[in-house]
């Protein structure tokens, strides 16, 4: 059995769907030959002249606007310099760790200090 609320809003449902009514009444714009031909015409001389399509300044954006060699050489360096960095920085930590030991380094541990302690200082 349905309680009181669900059936009202079933009646409610089933009142919307009926009372929607679609529009009809389509409007149409007849226009003349004229103005389509003017509409899709750029003009030229003392007119004013038409934007130009997305397709065009896409295509003039995309030809001849790229990146150079020398940008990408550049940008190159700079990401050979970073990774140096990180390279230096992840070793600086290793000689930190190693020195900060209080125990007795193990033979590989203590080769490994050596090599940084000689190569960084």
């Amino acid at each position: 059995m349905l309680s009181a609320s669900s059936r009202a809003s079933n009646t409610r449902r089933r009142h919307q769907f009926y009372q929607w009514d679609p529009p009809f009444k389509v409007e149409t714009s007849k226009k003349t030959t004229e103005s389509f031909s003017q509409a899709s015409s750029t003009s030229v001389g003392d007119q004013e002249m038409r934007p130009e399509g997305i397709k065009a300044a896409k295509a003039i954006r995309n030809n001849g606007k790229g990146k150079g060699f020398e940008e990408y050489k550049s940008m190159c360096e700079l990401k050979m310099d970073d990774l140096a960095m990180k390279e230096k920085l992840c070793k600086l930590s290793i000689l930190d760790t190693l020195l900060a030991k209080k125990e007795s380094l193990s033979e590989s541990e203590e080769i490994v200090k050596n090599k940084l302690l000689a190569k960084y200082f």
